[in-house]
């Protein structure tokens, strides 16, 4: 079986890149410099040219505030990109397996006690952001290409490459004893190794159709810095806030848990999200060793 990853430069294409190595699967590996997705002959032409058996779209406009203000971007990687690829595979009998959000879903402090396991695969979605209506239009397109398609929620994404919350976490304990973090948006973590690993595994088992792949367990952005420093053995403080305390450009959700019983089902068992982090927290501490 052959791969194709797209957006190999970005944290979970990097991520699929080194997982597929360790695997010694046959895959090609495209930054955005290598295939840029919203060109529609160029994606033609790549497509055509690997001959894959699979596609893995990493590609995507990640900027949740920037895309208040650049509203075309957004809709034009996350949206006509996606529209390309999955057109492209149809053509070729490629199954493309692309990844989404959390944000495609409303958010509301309320769905907290409709949905307390988590948001399923079948819920509206309803996003309260740019970000999130440029993701769930990607979602629209890919659904109506009539390629074979895995389509992936995912949420909290972090792992050892790229910026993340971990990341920023563990930076900001080496410069301050005190961190604010919010404390009323809840949810839970998708690690970029345990997203590879169990997408593959979806892969294998020759699944189609749309699955949550997140961590057990809900918390807040403060419950998982505390643990981050916990981990890490610091004496930094988590001064809890509240969203308005911290206003940003893009409105957030309160709620994006991202229910996993699909994938369960699948016989795919979910990463415990205390777990997930004391792994990454490992090979965080290889690298910086």
């Amino acid at each position: 079986m052959k791969y194709l990853i797209t957006g190999a430069g970005g944290q979970l294409g990097r991520e699929w890149v080194h997982y597929a190595r360790a695997k010694g699967y046959t895959a090609s590996a495209l930054t955005s410099s290598d295939l840029d997705i919203t060109n529609e002959n160029w994606v033609n032409k790549v497509i055509n040219h690997e001959a894959p058996d699979v596609v893995i779209n990493c590609a995507a406009y990640t900027k949740v505030d920037q895309a208040e203000s650049e509203r075309e971007k957004a809709f034009s990687v996350n949206a006509d990109g996606v529209k390309y690829l999955a057109e492209a595979c149809e053509k070729s009998g490629a199954k493309i397996v692309h990844y989404s959000t959390d944000y495609v879903f409303a958010g509301n402090l309320s769905d907290r006690e409709i949905y307390p396991h988590g948001y399923t695969e079948d819920i509206e979605c309803n996003p309260a952001n740019v970000y999130g209506k440029s993701k769930q239009s990607g979602e629209i397109a890919l659904m109506g290409s009539g390629a074979e398609f895995l389509l992936i929620r995912i949420s909290w994404l972090c792992g050892r490459f790229g910026s993340n919350f971990v990341k920023t976490m563990l930076r900001l304990a080496s410069e301050r004893e005190e961190v604010s973090v919010v404390n009323d948006q809840f949810g839970s973590p998708s690690f970029a190794g345990d997203v590879a690993e169990k997408t593959d595994a979806l892969i294998r088992k020759n699944l189609r159709g749309i699955y949550h792949i997140s961590s057990i367990g809900e918390l807040t952005w403060a419950d998982f810095a505390e643990q981050v420093f916990l981990e890490k053995g610091t004496g930094t403080i988590v001064k809890r806030i509240s969203s308005d305390e911290y206003p940003t450009k893009a409105k957030r959700p309160a709620y994006s848990l991202l229910c996993n019983k699909k994938m369960e089902k699948a016989g795919i068992k979910p990463l415990v999200w205390n777990d997930g982090l004391s792994k990454l927290m490992k090979q965080l501490n290889e690298v910086e060793n």
